[in-house]
């Protein structure tokens, strides 16, 4: 079916709806904030409130005056239609801007990935996959992830580990054991997502150092600004989100750097300033 036909089938049933359907916030709950989370997705979300995501839900909930409450369901094929879709939640802390399962907010940072390497070892200074200290290495690196297609463009592929993407993190820690390889010697450098690398070398890793790869020339781009995931068509519970991010922008920043995030300007370009 052509694209414009689908569109028109698709706003001749919407007005066929009566007007109480038709307003799908009225599916937000008005007495408690509902998150939708992963609850072993650390550093980002766990069931016992630990991860960054966790205290920004805190920070809002406090915001709105409702108690938080959480639906916990991995972080995987069908997340958004077992949580969201159904709603048993009504936002996801942390979601990349333009996915078409949700509604996006605005965002409130951008970040990139990161190269992580021994901090005394001899791929320290680093700082891009083109760098001809990094030709003879081995890469860890997450199977389908944006860097495989830059280090396949720079002939790292042939001596990289790869490791799995869609897992169920209570049972499997594929990060984790990435940078265990790394400290065991397994492997040269690993590859991370950087709002996953940058707070795990920072708390617990402290023989490593975490830089993100912010010159990188072509597709797939390595940088990606977060936003907060909502049903589609929930357009004044996204907008009561909105407000709410730029209330709290500096608050959510503190959060983000004091948890290790790596945070940069909206372009990808550089580190975000700071300072207040």
């Amino acid at each position: 079916m052509k694209p414009v036909a689908s569109a028109l089938i698709a706003a001749v049933l919407l007005a066929a709806l009566p007007a109480a359907a038709q307003q799908t916030s009225d599916l937000v709950s008005k007495t408690a904030f509902r998150v939708c989370a992963d609850p072993a997705n650390r550093p980002m979300s766990a069931e016992d409130g630990s991860g960054f995501e966790n205290r920004i839900a805190d920070l809002f909930a406090a915001d709105l005056g409702l108690p938080l409450e959480y639906t916990w369901f991995p972080m995987a094929t069908g997340f958004i239609r077992r949580t969201l879709a159904e709603n048993r939640c009504d936002v996801v802390i942390g979601y990349a801007q333009g996915d078409e399962l949700v509604l996006n907010t605005n965002h409130y940072y951008t970040s990139a990935y990161v190269l992580i390497v021994k901090t005394d070892g001899p791929l320290a200074g680093v700082t891009a996959l083109s760098d001809p200290a990094l030709q003879g290495k081995r890469i860890g690196v997450v199977a389908g992830s944006a860097p495989a297609t830059h280090m396949v463009r720079h002939r790292l592929m042939p001596l990289a580990k790869g490791y799995d993407l869609f897992v169920d993190r209570r049972y499997q820690d594929p990060s984790g054991d990435m940078l265990a390889d790394l400290e065991a010697g397994e492997i040269d450098a690993a590859i991370l997502w950087g709002p996953i690398g940058g707070p795990m070398v920072k708390s617990g890793h402290p023989g490593l150092k975490a830089t993100p790869l912010l010159a990188e020339a072509g597709q797939p781009r390595m940088f990606y600004r977060i936003t907060m995931g909502v049903r589609q068509g929930e357009k004044a519970w996204s907008r009561k989100l909105n407000s709410l991010i730029r209330r709290d922008q500096g608050k959510i920043d503190a959060i983000l750097d004091d948890a290790g995030v790596p945070l940069l300007d909206d372009m990808g370009t550089g580190l975000k300033d700071l300072t207040p």
